[in-house]
């Protein structure tokens, strides 16, 4: 099943991602798509303040992953540079692990994603106008959306 959402001002997309925020647990495992410019860093920054985080979350393109501590540890990963490699960074370590995850541009690693998780994907309508498309893979996933959109 999935979830479409529309949303019409980055003021809403920043309370739909903290709200999310308020919801996950560890090794929970959240994807976002969309183009650049769509709003996944800007979704990310949102869901980090939500976790309590207060340090500035910016893209980790150049490092591939940034972690920062709130009420759960946090794992922040662009793998946009990552297309087509085979290396394994820990893919365990990090999805797996004491913390919640968030990847950008997941689909170049689709391989190492755990099998249940959360993808959303962010198309761009307009100015601040997004949709939202909630894409629950897994009945924990399926719970989390459902009380996200009530």
């Amino acid at each position: 099943m999935e979830y479409e959402i529309e949303i019409m001002s980055l003021e809403e997309t920043q309370k739909l991602a903290n709200k999310l925020a308020q919801l996950v647990d560890a090794q929970d495992t959240i994807t976002l798509e969309g183009d650049l410019g769509a709003g996944k860093t800007t979704f990310t920054q949102a869901f980090a303040k939500g976790l309590g985080i207060t340090r500035t979350v910016n893209s980790p393109t150049f490092t591939i992953m940034k972690q920062y501590e709130g009420r759960l540890l946090f794992n922040h990963l662009d793998v946009y540079r990552l297309d087509d490699s085979d290396e394994d960074l820990g893919w365990d370590e990090i999805f797996y692990g004491d913390a919640v995850t968030v990847v950008e541009w997941a689909h170049l690693i689709e391989d190492y994603l755990p099998e249940e998780r959360l993808g959303i994907e962010i198309f761009r309508t307009g100015a601040e106008s997004r949709k939202i498309v909630l894409k629950p893979i897994g009945a924990h996933y399926e719970g989390l959306c459902e009380e996200l959109l009530k």
